[in-house]
């Protein structure tokens, strides 16, 4: 099933640290071999509802197993430091709904637990 890396960056006063610029140049080469794509990249979006977070990044991967085994890699793992010690920020990774997926039928089975 499709998964999602989900990860809502806050910013710093100023320019991005050029670390922040090297990690944005490399990210993309270390998900490609697992199947990863980028959805959106680094948008503010348009928050209609809740505080105003931070630019936005989804990655989709072909499924759950590959996102971790890319946030694993060792090519992820030398680059993440670069974000991390420059940009607060959150990651989360999420399984997709399967075809033909109905929330009724969640909400359903919600009502009988």
């Amino acid at each position: 099933m499709t998964a999602y890396a989900i990860a809502v960056l806050g910013t710093t006063p100023g320019a991005p640290h050029p670390d922040v610029l090297t990690y944005i140049e490399r990210v993309q080469s270390t998900f490609t071999p697992y199947g990863g794509r980028f959805l959106v990249h680094g948008r503010p979006g348009e928050w209609v509802e809740g505080e105003r977070l931070g630019g936005i990044v989804m990655i989709e991967f072909p499924d759950l197993e590959r996102a971790h085994a890319w946030y694993a890699s060792p090519a992820y793992q030398e680059i993440l430091p670069l974000r991390t010690d420059h940009l607060p920020g959150s990651l989360v990774f999420l399984d997709g709904v399967p075809p033909g997926y109905d929330a009724a039928h969640t909400a359903a089975a919600m009502r009988e637990a």
